[in-house]
């Protein structure tokens, strides 16, 4: 059963949240979407323990607070550590994917130039994670 999910989605460039939004309104999907410009924000956002998403998708190239420093913070966290944090990102560095699977991420995606391969990859992750079972922290 596909459920509706709460994503926390991390990314500072506006083009990429407006493909991200794109794609969910042409799913119809009933997915809710919080957005943050960046790791400093998104930590602001996540200071409401009472209502936090079901995943976090994390871009790692951002100013202030990068991917990795987030994920560093989130994962020193007793609560916000088991969020599932997927990294959605235009870095294939392998030093930077295994840094991220090391602190504990749930996946790593890297973004296709192609519109139509980044809806593909898309679509096939939200649809894992809204028929995942997860815990509510």
């Amino acid at each position: 059963m596909q459920r509706k999910l709460t994503i926390l989605l991390i990314e500072d460039d506006q083009i990429e949240v407006m493909k991200f939004n794109r794609i969910l309104s042409k799913l119809d999907s009933k997915h809710r979407v919080i957005e943050a410009n960046n790791g400093e924000e998104a930590l602001k956002i996540l200071e409401d323990k009472d209502n936090l998403p079901n995943i976090i998708l994390l871009d790692l190239n951002m100013p202030k607070i990068n991917g990795i420093e987030f994920l560093k913070i989130l994962k020193d966290d007793e609560v916000l550590k088991y969020l599932p944090t997927i990294i959605l990102t235009t870095s294939t560095n392998q030093k930077d994917m295994l840094e991220c699977y090391r602190i504990g991420i749930a996946g790593y995606m890297v973004k296709p130039l192609k519109y139509e391969d980044y809806q593909n990859k898309l679509i096939k992750v939200l649809s894992y994670w809204s028929a995942n079972e997860l815990i509510s922290v």
